[in-house]
C-alpha cells in the first residue's frame, strides 16, 4: 500500500467516521439531545447513526464499496441537516449538553457540513 496525500485523507476520513460512529455507543446523551423531539425513536435514530458512519468507514477502505460508502455518507449528512437547523432553533444550547454561541451552529451547518460532504465526494474513487 502507497501512501500519499490521497490515501492520507481517504484514512483520515476512515479514522473520523469510525471514531465518530462508536462514539454514539459510548456517549449517547451527547446525540440523544440533539435530535430534534418531533423526531421519533430518539434511541434508534442514534444506533442506526452510529452503526451506518462505522459501516461507512469500513466500507471507505475497500476500492469496490467506497463510491457506496461516499454516496452513503453524503446521504447521512443530508439527513442530519434538520438535527442542526434543530440546534441552531435552540439557539446552540442544549441543557445538560453542548452550549456554544449561536454563530457556531451556523458554521456548523452551512461551512462544516458542506465540508464533510465535499470531503466525502473527494474520496469517491
Amino acid at each position: 500500500m502507497e501512501f500519499n496525500l490521497k490515501s492520507s485523507n481517504r484514512w483520515s476520513m476512515i479514522v473520523f467516521y469510525l471514531l465518530a460512529g462508536i462514539n454514539h455507543f459510548i456517549n449517547p446523551d451527547f446525540y440523544l439531545l440533539l435530535i430534534p423531539p418531533y423526531f421519533p425513536f430518539h434511541n434508534g435514530i442514534n444506533i442506526v447513526s452510529g452503526f451506518l458512519e462505522m459501516t461507512f468507514g469500513i466500507l471507505l477502505i475497500f476500492n469496490g464499496t467506497r463510491k457506496y460508502a461516499v454516496y452513503g455518507i453524503i446521504l447521512m449528512l443530508i439527513a442530519f441537516i434538520p438535527a442542526h437547523i434543530y440546534f441552531i432553533q435552540i439557539n446552540s444550547c442544549v441543557e445538560g449538553g453542548l452550549c456554544v454561541p449561536n454563530w457556531i451552529g451556523w458554521i456548523r451547518l452551512l461551512v462544516i457540513h458542506p465540508i464533510l460532504i465535499f470531503w466525502a465526494w473527494s474520496n469517491r474513487k
